[in-house]
């Protein structure tokens, strides 16, 4: 079962499926989903929602079919790119971004994914990748440069020299390619990347406590900030944090009697005090 949620524009579709799994589609399939500003908007609300919002565990972004993505919307012609007040313009167009909210966020990049439409997913924690589609942060050929945060997160996923190659040259490749660059976390046929993203999620909601999930996360995109005396720090005060509390001794018991959990923390009520909020993040 799943529940359509109100996103405000036909361009992002929402649906909330069975044991807290929401499914965001970018959805302009004439344009092969060309990224709208309505389409960033609904996501940014849409990554708010999710958040916040408990019965929410796990977020999907995809495409309707044949792209997930194509990139910036030409049918305006050079126009698309034309200057912007500095105080109005921001080359992120989706806020908050999928690292900085509390809940794992898979893109499912079922077909091509190029500029926008690819540097979307370097925001995701996971990237299951379609073998026969094009993927490419093609700007420096448009004449304008990397957005999406593309230059802080491509660098983090691939390392320096594989981002200059791709960044520089602005060429596209395949998804064999981007397995072996480590950008994909999967790649499978185009048929089989939303599917394989929903069993993935749908493990994370079931098998995983929320609250470990949620710290484990905001840890891990934090720690490039840090020493390692300071990771060692916040490692051990989550733990404290944690440890002794009821999903401690449920995730235990779970395994002892070989079923399926029942976690009864929640990310929004049990989420540590001195822990940024997402909002007040900092990269």
């Amino acid at each position: 079962m799943s529940t359509r949620l109100d996103t405000g524009t036909e361009d992002l579709l929402a649906e909330l499926h069975d044991h807290g799994v929401l499914v965001a589609t970018l959805n302009r399939p004439e344009s092969r989903n060309a990224f709208s500003g309505a389409m960033g908007a609904a996501l940014s609300a849409i990554y708010r929602r999710a958040d916040t919002d408990d019965a929410v565990r796990v977020v999907v972004v995809t495409g309707t079919p044949p792209a997930f993505c194509a990139g910036a919307d030409f049918s305006g012609g050079s126009q698309v790119f034309d200057r912007q007040e500095r105080r109005e313009f921001s080359a992120n167009p989706v806020s908050p971004t999928a690292w900085q909210i509390r809940k794992p966020v898979i893109a499912a990049v079922n077909g091509h994914a190029i500029g926008i439409g690819f540097t979307i997913t370097l925001h995701c924690d996971l990237r299951i990748m379609a073998r026969d589609a094009k993927y490419g942060i093609v700007q420096v050929r448009r004449g304008v440069m990397p957005d999406g945060l593309s230059t802080w997160t491509l660098p983090r996923i691939v390392g320096m020299a594989r981002a200059a190659d791709i960044m520089l040259t602005g060429r596209t490749f395949t998804g064999d390619e981007a397995e072996s660059l480590g950008v994909a976390t999967q790649v499978l046929p185009s048929e089989e990347v939303l599917p394989t993203a929903l069993e993935i999620a749908h493990d994370i909601a079931v098998n995983t406590a929320p609250v470990s999930v949620a710290v484990t996360k905001r840890l891990l995109w934090s720690s490039f900030g840090l020493t390692p005396a300071q990771d060692e720090r916040a490692e051990s005060d989550l733990h404290v944090h944690i440890m002794g509390e009821p999903d401690a001794r449920e995730g235990v018991m779970a395994y002892l009697e070989r079923r399926d959990p029942e976690w009864s923390m929640t990310v929004d009520r049990d989420w540590p005090a001195y822990w940024p909020a997402p909002e007040e993040e900092v990269l």
